[in-house]
């Protein structure tokens, strides 16, 4: 079986880290609070996410 890193439906605001989380089997909170630390360390985080969220195709 093919897994794919696509955005979730379980969205909070477009589905990154919910879908970075069910292509790793983890909980999605888990995802959620690493990007709160990368953006509040450096801001890396951020961009990080907007580029995520334009290339990930939807579920």
């Amino acid at each position: 079986m093919n897994k794919r890193l696509v955005k979730s439906n379980n969205r909070m605001v477009s589905g990154v880290c919910a879908g970075i989380a069910e292509y790793f089997g983890i909980d999605p909170t888990i995802v959620r609070i690493a990007l709160v630390l990368f953006c509040a360390l450096g801001g890396s985080g951020f961009l990080a996410y907007v580029l995520a969220a334009i290339i990930m195709p939807n579920a």
